[in-house]
C-alpha cells in the first residue's frame, strides 16, 4: 500500500516536471536559478514585462516564449566566461504568472485575457495580461502594488473610449471606495493604463 502511494506520487511529479519543461515562459513568471559552482548566485528572478530576466554576470537574457531548458542553456553560456569551466546551472519554474494561473484555474481562455499597463511608482511596471472582470484593486495587486514613493492621492486611470478619446480619472488610493467615478470595484478594460506619480517632498 505504502509503495503504491509512493509510486503514484513519483509518477505525478514526473508528469508535472515534464509539462513544466515544455511550458513556454511568459512575463510575470518567477524562475528559480541555481549555480552549483557559486551558491551566492542562487536566487529567484522575475520574467519582466519585456520578456527578459536579469541575472548577475549574465546581464539580460530572453525568457518569454522559451522553455526552462532553453533559458538554462542560455544562462549557462552567458555565465561561462566568468568560470574556469562552464558552470552547472539549474532553472526551474518557481511560480507561474499569477494572472495566468488564476485564469487557468478559472478555466479562462487566453482570448478572455485583457492587457493593462502600469507606469510610475508600482513594483512591476509594464504590460500585464489579466482576466476579464478584474477590478482596479485586484489589478494593482497583480501589478505588485505601490512603491514607498507613490503619490497615493494622485493616481490616474487613463482609459480610451470608443471614439478614441482618452479620459483621465484621478483618484486617491486610500479613498477609492468612496469615489464617485472610480472605486476599488471598478472593472478594468483592455488598454487601461494605471499611472502612479512619484510623491513630492512634503506630500
Amino acid at each position: 500500500m505504502f509503495r503504491s502511494i509512493i509510486a503514484v506520487i513519483f509518477l505525478f511529479l514526473t508528469a508535472f516536471a515534464a509539462v513544466a519543461q515544455q511550458y513556454a515562459l511568459q512575463p510575470g513568471d518567477t524562475l528559480s536559478v541555481e549555480v552549483l559552482e557559486d551558491p551566492a548566485l542562487n536566487r529567484n528572478v522575475l520574467v519582466l514585462p519585456d520578456g527578459r530576466i536579469s541575472f548577475p554576470f549574465a546581464g539580460s537574457v530572453q525568457a518569454q516564449g522559451r522553455t526552462l531548458a532553453q533559458v538554462q542553456a542560455n544562462l549557462t553560456a552567458a555565465l561561462a566566461p566568468n568560470f574556469a569551466a562552464p558552470p552547472t546551472v539549474f532553472v526551474n519554474l518557481a511560480q507561474q504568472n499569477p494572472a495566468a494561473a488564476a485564469a487557468a484555474a478559472a478555466g479562462t481562455d487566453a482570448d478572455d485575457l485583457i492587457a493593462v499597463y502600469f507606469l510610475g511608482e508600482v513594483n512591476s511596471p509594464g504590460r500585464l495580461e489579466i482576466p476579464e472582470g478584474t477590478t482596479l484593486l485586484q489589478a494593482l495587486a497583480m501589478g505588485g502594488g505601490l512603491t514607498n514613493f507613490a503619490a497615493t492621492k494622485r493616481i490616474q486611470l487613463r482609459r480610451t473610449d470608443t471614439t478614441g478619446r482618452e479620459i483621465i480619472y484621478r483618484f486617491d488610493y486610500r479613498a477609492i471606495s468612496r469615489g464617485a467615478q472610480i472605486t476599488g470595484a471598478t472593472t478594468m478594460i483592455d488598454g487601461d493604463v494605471l499611472l502612479v506619480p512619484q510623491r513630492r517632498l512634503f506630500e
